[in-house]
């Protein structure tokens, strides 16, 4: 692979965010003493940095602070929570959890990423510790949830293979556990556990991370062909379950994906991951773990904008990378095997598994889990979860799977199901369930325009000129967000929004159906009248002159509205 220019071996002295990692005593800094402060609902810059490493932001509601600073008031600052779930399963107990402690703490709503965990936002510095004290009781924690470490390990939801499903969801734990931060510092701090000091002991050492752990956030997944459910090539590394005659023979390894990149710096941009070979169930740990470490050494501690691991095999090519990572393991990976992907979406309603047990996938819109007037869409998930003995399995698309449901329980939930309106996908359109969008406004501090909050009235608008071309019934994805971080995976999206200003966007086109293929920048810093002035032509086109089961994003790159993207480096081009 030719080398990028535009991503350079490190020069420079490291970043400050280095100077904070390495003087945090492993993660401790002054956070108690922070939360500790009655002066300010805030914590100091350098904690706030390292609070993300035991899966917190600090944040403030975007929506006041113009006016909270007329009145000379500091901003309305919160804490936005992000549990580690592993896989994206939890118990019906784990639910219940975090419905209650989001009413007591939080704002009274819940998110489902899209890394299959759940995030809560508004809790106030002096409820912090009660929050992380109440999950902890449930089993759950938000431990590496954020910060320069390994995140949660994305895994499969797969309804249709429960028994691959529950392997790939063994592996997804022991990999979150296994590059874990080793650091008591989380348990010290939000648990109350006492610091045990004994000199005869050496200095606590991280073995995996080191003292500066890794130079950016890292981010390993677990797909399961034909089902790309996860984004695999949007991962640091990506793991492609192969399965022959219904048993596990290993993983193709995908390395270097990653979506994130800033406006108007060429040297950044997202990239798709890149099939390095194949191996074995039982050397999975080993080789992800060198990997991450081969990002640790090498990974860029000058500039954090090209500190991914994507930049770091860029700067050195693929076969540096084979190389330094057969060195560290001590054999070579076997050749890749094949592999075929045909869709990043979800499967919707009851679908029976191989165990026997029922699965049911509802759709919820941007992952938002609240109660409105015309739709109570939390209680409905309390009241289910209160008679459910299976659990819930987060979709890596912000979607609930009720999985494993017996006969017995199917019909009792079903009737809550329609008791509550619940939607499994069938009564929105197609354009819709394919739709996803980041937080971004009020509380994502990096947010340039809404996501969240607009993209369902944007879709209320293509669905009229959809039905209008008759495509109503074609599966179409759309992603959104608010900056081009890519939270929600924007870059992969057959018609793609990043947030530019308020109200203005860049639209691309041309991602793959399967994710398998980035999409291109088509119109820069456009509004809603054009964005749907732009759109309406290319769809009504797409629907007289496209080829039998041609996708939306194929078709544009046929037409020559863009051209197609198989690697970051011709992103920008």
């Amino acid at each position: 692979m030719e080398k990028n220019k535009t991503a350079p071996v490190q020069e420079g002295p490291p970043s400050d965010n280095e100077r904070i990692k390495r003087e945090s005593s492993y993660l401790r800094g002054t956070i108690e003493e922070s939360l500790a402060d009655p002066l300010t609902a805030n914590i100091t810059a350098d904690d706030a940095q390292l609070t993300k490493f035991h899966g917190s932001y600090m944040q403030d509601d975007r929506d006041v602070r113009n006016e909270r600073r007329k009145q000379k008031l500091e901003p309305a600052y919160s804490f936005m929570v992000r549990v580690r779930l592993p896989g994206g399963t939890a118990t019906p107990e784990q639910w219940l959890t975090m419905d209650r402690i989001a009413h007591e703490y939080g704002n009274g709503t819940l998110r489902l990423t899209t890394r299959q965990t759940f995030q809560m936002h508004g809790i106030l510095k002096w409820n912090m510790k009660k929050n992380m004290q109440a999950m902890n009781e449930a089993m759950l924690d938000t431990i590496a949830a954020c910060g320069d470490v390994n995140r949660n390990v994305m895994g499969a939801p797969n309804p249709h293979e429960s028994d691959i499903h529950e392997e790939i969801q063994r592996y997804a734990k022991d990999i979150s556990e296994h590059l874990l931060p080793r650091t008591k510092a989380y348990h010290e701090i939000w648990l109350d556990e006492e610091k045990v000091v004994d000199s005869s002991e050496p200095e606590e050492v991280e073995p995996i991370y080191k003292d500066v752990y890794l130079p950016r956030k890292f981010k390993i997944g677990i797909a399961v062909p034909p089902s790309n459910d996860i984004d695999v090539f949007s991962q640091d590394i990506g793991l492609i379950a192969i399965v022959e005659d219904g048993s596990l023979q290993g993983f193709n390894i995908s390395v270097g994906g990653g979506l994130g990149m800033t406006h108007g710096e060429s040297e950044t941009y997202p990239q798709i991951g890149r099939v390095i070979g194949f191996c074995r169930p039982e050397h999975v740990i080993d080789t992800v773990e060198k990997l991450l470490t081969i990002q640790r050494d090498y990974g860029n501690r000058s500039n954090r904008k090209n500190a991914r691991f994507k930049y770091t095999i860029d700067a050195r090519g693929l076969d540096w990378l084979k190389n330094e990572l057969t060195e560290r393991l001590g054999w070579s990976l076997e050749e890749e095997r094949p592999y075929h992907f045909e869709h990043n979406g979800d499967r919707y309603g009851w679908v029976k598994g191989s165990n026997n047990r029922w699965h049911l996938t509802l759709f919820i819109q941007n992952g938002r889990i609240k109660d409105s007037e015309d739709y109570q869409l939390m209680t409905a998930l309390r009241e289910i979860a209160k008679i459910h003995t299976g659990e819930f399995r987060l979709s890596p698309n912000q979607n609930l799977i009720i999985g494993n449901v017996t006969s017995q329980k199917k019909k009792k939930i079903n009737e809550l199901v329609e008791q509550y309106g619940l939607s499994d996908g069938k009564r929105d359109s197609a354009l819709r369930r394919n739709a996803m969008a980041c937080v971004a406004f009020p509380t994502c501090g990096l947010a340039m325009a809404e996501s969240e909050r607009y993209l369902p009235s944007l879709i209320d608008k293509l669905e009229g000129i959809v039905e209008e071309a008759g495509l109503q019934d074609n599966e179409i994805t759309i992603r959104m967000t608010g900056c081009p971080n890519g939270c929600a995976r924007s870059t992969l999206g057959e018609i793609g929004f990043i947030g530019k200003a308020p109200g203005k966007y860049n639209m691309y086109l041309g991602g793959g159906f399967a994710g398998e293929r980035l999409n291109k920048l088509y119109r820069e810093n456009i509004g809603e009248e054009e964005i749907l002035n732009t759109l309406r032509p290319i769809l009504f086109e797409y629907a007289k002159e496209r080829d039998e089961e041609e996708h939306f994003g194929d078709y544009v790159i046929r037409a020559g509205y863009v051209e197609a993207v198989h690697s970051g480096l011709q992103f920008h081009d």
